[in-house]
């Protein structure tokens, strides 16, 4: 059945309405007009609203040598997103050594990955002029961190910040990559878009820790990403529960079980769940991941699960 479309022009604004008549305002200029839309007329108009959408954005390009990029995201700070990154490329390793796997810290302003890998120094150059990533425990890394001063501020402007992820994502020699793992920073802005849009991404894992204010922005996060086209594999509860070394007993410091709620909300799966423990802190401040230092241990265990459950919902690599 054809639908009716009504359109107001008050003062040069454009109004949609339907059904009764809206009176306008006294003395202005108003301007009705009925259009008749049939079903293919609306369908017409659809696709080429998209295709002008499309026009602005920029065409993806996949990186040179790399399979498969896993980006790690967290809509909050300070939810341990660099530490799930850090050891999910360990474990991603650890389940199978025929994989080669990178890592690319894209947080401009607060770079983690050179600290909790144990690495110095600045990017040699390659014959092509391209930076070679610093290599330690397997495991190919990229980070801003490499290029400035370890206690230096980055105060740059969106502009300058742009240019140096297209650095990273373009201007580095990574060989070839099975899986690269990407350290997004948080929240939900133009770096997290410009990556998204300029590099084709296989798929996100969003960190949360169970608390509502964390759980408010993965949400955001998550919508993020299918916004822009990007699969979203599933959550990683972090901190989930603590438990005291001398009596054993269980709490949920953070509340319990809030990112599964959220998941359900969302249609997502809960990758696995990373408890609160001072092994993982100190692992990482040392620049040892408990996923090398520590394999045999239970939080080392739990990485394991989550990056078996990352691959599992990967989609075929491209041939």
């Amino acid at each position: 059945m054809a639908s009716w479309q009504r359109v107001l022009l008050f003062g040069g604004v454009s109004l949609r309405v339907g059904g009764r008549a809206c009176a306008p305002p006294g003395g202005s200029r108003v301007l009705v007009c009925w259009r008749q839309l049939s079903g293919a007329e609306n369908e017409t108009l659809k696709q080429r609203r998209t295709e002008i959408m499309s026009r602005g954005l920029p065409k993806q390009k996949p990186i040179e040598g790399v399979k498969q990029v896993i980006v790690v995201a967290s809509g909050k700070g300070g939810v341990g997103k660099s530490t799930t990154a850090v050891n999910l490329a360990l474990a991603l390793a650890a389940n199978d050594s025929s994989k080669a796997i990178g890592l690319l810290d894209v947080d401009v302003y607060g770079p983690s990955i050179p600290k909790m890998m144990n690495l110095k120094g600045n990017p040699e150059l390659s014959q092509s002029n391209l930076m070679r990533p610093l290599l330690n425990y397997g495991i190919a890394c990229m980070s801003m961190g490499f290029l400035v001063e370890e206690t230096a501020p980055v105060v740059w402007r969106g502009l300058m910040v742009m240019s140096a992820i297209e650095k990273l994502l373009r201007q580095v020699d990574w060989g070839q990559l099975d899986y690269l793992v990407v350290d997004m920073p948080p929240g939900t802005g133009d770096v997290q878009l410009s990556v998204s849009q300029n590099v084709p991404i296989s798929g996100a894992v969003i960190v949360s820790t169970p608390q509502d204010i964390a759980l408010m922005d993965a949400h955001k996060g998550a919508e993020m990403f299918r916004k822009v086209h990007v699969p979203v594999l599933g959550l990683v509860q972090n901190m989930s529960v603590f438990q005291c070394p001398k009596c054993k007993h269980r709490t949920h410091i953070f509340g319990a079980d809030g990112a599964r709620k959220l998941a359900r909300v969302l249609d997502l799966d809960v990758l696995g769940d990373i408890p609160l423990h001072l092994n993982i802190r100190e692992a990482s401040d040392t620049g040892q991941p408990i996923v090398f230092s520590q394999p045999e241990s239970d939080e080392a265990k739990a990485y394991l699960r989550v990056a078996a459950e990352v691959v599992r919902r990967l989609p075929p690599p491209p041939q």
